[in-house]
């Protein structure tokens, strides 16, 4: 089952130490997959190290769609000792690995796995060749570049291209690379060049190679948002390094706090003022960041904050992903509030969910975590486009501010959401206390008017579930396996569905609105399913948990994984075969 699979998309890894430029090698050779008309999904790894340990590029590429990927490489691109003798094991059978590793040395264990899968090791002195060019070891990896090229069985223009594009500035150097990479290409390999019998689209080229975190800030872009504060942590960093790269052209105020507290009271203060604005952190600067979501809560002001997940507790894996921080999200803070929680599965998701999340924070007033991934945060998808931006809207009060009362601002209505207006726009003026307070504002610790407000601010829930969907439903409406879950997990679902769909069925109901849950679409699947499965990236199936919590469905048959790795589709259809 999986060899089928295997057919249809072809797998390389680009392996080495960080600070190496597997990174630079792996989006070159990705775009340029692109421009040739390939379908393609690239995945890193690397460990929390500036130089040294092992890093890998993977890129899968096909004919057809792809969001995830596959554990097994048909080509190994290694130029790091450590690297090879993690990563020798993915490459699958017949494959072929290409290094520039002078006297390497293999345990017996490792040449008896190569034998016996038929892997061939084409060895390339890619230093002593970019020395002979440039005399700079900067044209090594241009060089493998090449190798890799000619194996694929590719035109060589295409690669030119897009390193022109690449090193566009660095002209100096710009000659040399195009020589470099054509001595790569042009260098005699053992292995046949392999020749995907894919079919090319030749209207893919205009296609986007985009990052989740890169989607994420478009789609901020797009929602009006006018401020970003963050501090830098692993994987929300390129959130801020993608929106200091467009304040240029936007005019947005992008601001690195001292710290994940002041980020967030910084961001509370420009939307109390009627700016648009958005926080980012990872786990351990979200915990950080919950006294002020509480404050958030009752001063009824919208608040936004993306936390990108990753393998914890503690410091945990920081580098790794994750999709363990559905319990901080649902249950961060003190007291008791309304909240909303969406988690993006891919950056279409992650483009469109930061939207809507703006406009919840607004319209009803409290705040709403996005959640995502490192899987999702810095792979690289392949999609046609992004879609149409969302409308605004603020729920701002817009006219007739010269009627309103400093007492309409914390009004106790029946939906629970009062007027809300700018500071200035009107002579009513209010107190946003972090104490319970009566409807201006003021402080009050008496029984009864607290009560009173307690229970117009939990009412909101009722007016978020009015306008949250139910969960989506892919696939037949009844399949041999049905399978429930959130976050990247729907990638490599969805992958495996459209890789299998000859052998079996598979149907799966996904979760972006995680919170408050809409259990109506849930409830009929579960009761049309054959065969129930809660795939989740985490130990403890927290969504599963959540579930059964609020709708008593327990899930007997669970596909966890918590390593630190995302699900590739070999583990779906690994799992598959076993149960």
């Amino acid at each position: 089952m999986k060899d089928k699979c295997y057919q249809q998309r072809i797998v390389i890894k680009i392996a080495g130490a960080s600070g190496q430029g597997i990174n630079s090698i792996g989006e070159v050779i990705a775009r340029t997959l692109k421009n040739t008309g390939y379908k393609t999904f690239a995945y890193r790894e690397y460990p929390s190290l500036i130089k040294g340990g092992y890093a890998s590029y993977q890129i899968d590429f096909s004919d057809c769609n792809i969001d995830s990927s596959m554990a097994e490489s048909d080509v190994l691109l290694c130029i790091g000792r450590a690297a090879i003798h993690k990563y020798l094991y993915t490459v699958k059978k017949n494959g072929l690995i290409i290094h520039s590793l002078k006297a390497l040395i293999l345990k017996p264990e490792e040449k008896e796995y190569l034998a016996k899968n038929n892997i061939e090791i084409e060895y390339i002195d890619a230093l002593g060749m970019a020395m002979e060019l440039g005399g700079h070891a900067i044209f090594t990896n241009i060089i493998l570049s090449g190798v890799l090229w000619k194996y694929l069985g590719q035109e060589l223009k295409y690669l030119e291209e897009e390193i022109k594009v690449e090193f566009a500035d660095k002209p100096k150097y710009l000659e040399k690379d195009l020589q470099a990479v054509k001595h790569g290409y042009e260098l005699p390999l053992k292995r046949e060049a392999l020749k995907p019998q894919f079919k090319l689209d030749q209207n893919w080229k205009s296609s986007m190679i985009i990052t989740g975190n890169e989607s994420l800030s478009l789609g901020a872009i797009a929602a009006g948002v006018r401020a970003y504060y963050a501090y830098p942590m692993t994987p929300s960093s390129s959130i801020l390094s993608t929106m200091a790269k467009h304040y240029h052209d936007t005019g947005i105020l992008v601001k690195q706090a001292e710290d994940e507290i002041t980020a967030i009271q910084m961001t509370l203060g420009s939307m109390f003022v009627g700016t648009r604005a958005l926080v980012a952190t990872s786990g351990g600067g979200f915990d950080l960041m919950t006294e002020s979501l509480s404050l958030a809560g009752i001063t009824e002001t919208p608040l936004v904050c993306v936390i990108a997940q990753r393998p914890g507790p503690a410091t945990g894996l920081p580098t790794w992903t994750s999709s363990g921080d559905l319990n901080l999200a649902v249950y961060a803070g003190h007291g008791e509030f309304v909240r909303c929680v969406l988690a993006a599965s891919d950056v279409t998701s992650a483009y469109e969910l930061i939207q809507h999340a703006l406009n919840i924070a607004e319209e009803i007033q409290i705040p709403v975590l996005v959640l995502t991934e490192k899987q999702i945060a810095e792979s690289l998808y392949n999609i046609a486009d992004l879609p149409e931006g969302i409308e605004i809207k603020r729920g701002l009060v817009e006219s007739n501010f010269d009627e309103l009362k400093p007492t309409d601002r914390f009004k106790i209505t029946e939906s629970g959401i009062s007027p809300r207006w700018v500071p200035g726009q009107s002579h009513a003026t209010y107190v946003a206390n972090s104490d319970e307070h009566l409807e201006d504002g003021t402080l009050t610790e008496d029984a009864e008017p607290a009560k009173a407000m307690i229970d117009k601010r939990l009412r909101k829930i009722m007016a978020l579930k009015n306008i949250m969907p139910e969960p989506t439903v892919y696939g037949s409406k009844i399949a041999d396996y049905s399978f429930v879950g959130w976050g990247s997990v729907k990638s490599s679902v969805l992958d495996a569905m459209e890789l299998l769909k000859d052998e079996l069925s598979i149907n799966y109901l996904h979760f972006d609105y995680v919170y408050p849950l809409k259990t109506t679409e849930l409830e009929k699947f579960v009761k049309n399913s054959k065969k129930l499965v809660l795939i989740e990236n985490n130990a403890l199936g927290q969504l599963g948990k959540l579930i059964r919590q609020e709708t008593g469905i327990e899930f007997k048959n669970k596909l966890l994984k918590y390593d630190g790795r995302p699900f590739f589709v070999d583990d779906i259809i690994n799992w598959i075969e076993k149960n």
